[in-house]
């Protein structure tokens, strides 16, 4: 599955860099493959738009519903099949599924797979032609090779990290449960901690992808945030 996927994103990358490539004279610092990465990470992102945001308003109707849940997990701990009855009937009158927040998860997973297969190995997957991607300028600012790591932990590696501290804490914890809450602010300082330290050791194309992709689900977040609730009063 990654393979089949892997091809087809490769695909849209390599259609996106014939014709940024196309389009003039090539920056000196700005190489026209950093270019495609920009463009075709934006590209994933907004094809998985709605996957997202449906993810959102399923995990902002979660928030809502969780106290009428918890009162009924302390009234019926006892007694486990009516709690769950109970549960049932509380998420069909709040017009909720609970499995609804897993789906967009389960099907983006094997598009972010061979979205990283990709820009990882950008020979296998996109540019398959025999010497056309070892001639390719990949120059990126400081980064004089998006092949091999950002020389420099204070670049991509430590601005993926910050990205991807930003994005979580835009994400908001909308869980009134305290060990939910506690855990989610573990992950949050965890995550950047990983993120760095795989930016540091993959080729600073993927922390690039990466880098881009937190941009616009930071900026995402935020309309969301703004959005959801009007949807709301609007029913």
């Amino acid at each position: 599955m990654t393979g089949f996927l892997g091809k087809i994103m490769g695909s849209v990358l390599k259609f996106v860099y014939d014709i940024v490539s196309n389009i003039g004279a090539e920056p000196e610092h700005f190489s026209f493959f950093a270019i495609a990465i920009i463009i075709t990470t934006i590209i994933f992102k907004l094809i998985l738009l709605p996957f997202n945001l449906h993810q959102a308003k399923s995990s902002k109707k979660m928030a809502e519903i969780q106290p009428i849940m918890k009162e009924i997990q302390t009234k019926y701990k006892s007694d486990p099949q009516t709690m769950n009855a109970k549960l049932q009937e509380a998420y069909k009158e709040n017009n909720y599924n609970p499995a609804s927040g897993c789906l967009p998860l389960l099907v983006q997973f094997p598009i972010i797979l061979a979205f990283f297969a990709v820009f990882r190995e950008p020979a296998k997957y996109a540019f398959t032609e025999p010497g056309v991607y070892e001639a390719m300028n990949k120059t990126f600012f400081w980064i004089t090779n998006l092949d091999v790591p950002d020389p420099y932990l204070w670049g991509l590696p430590l601005l993926s990290a910050i990205t991807t501290f930003i994005q979580t804490k835009t994400m908001g914890n909308q869980s009134q449960d305290p060990q939910t809450a506690s855990t989610m602010k573990t992950m949050n300082i965890i995550m950047p901690v990983m993120i760095f330290f795989a930016a540091k050791g993959f080729a600073a194309g993927l922390a690039l992808y990466w880098l881009v992709g937190n941009i616009f689900t930071i900026i995402q977040q935020l309309i969301s945030r703004r959005s959801l609730p009007k949807v709301k009063e609007g029913k």
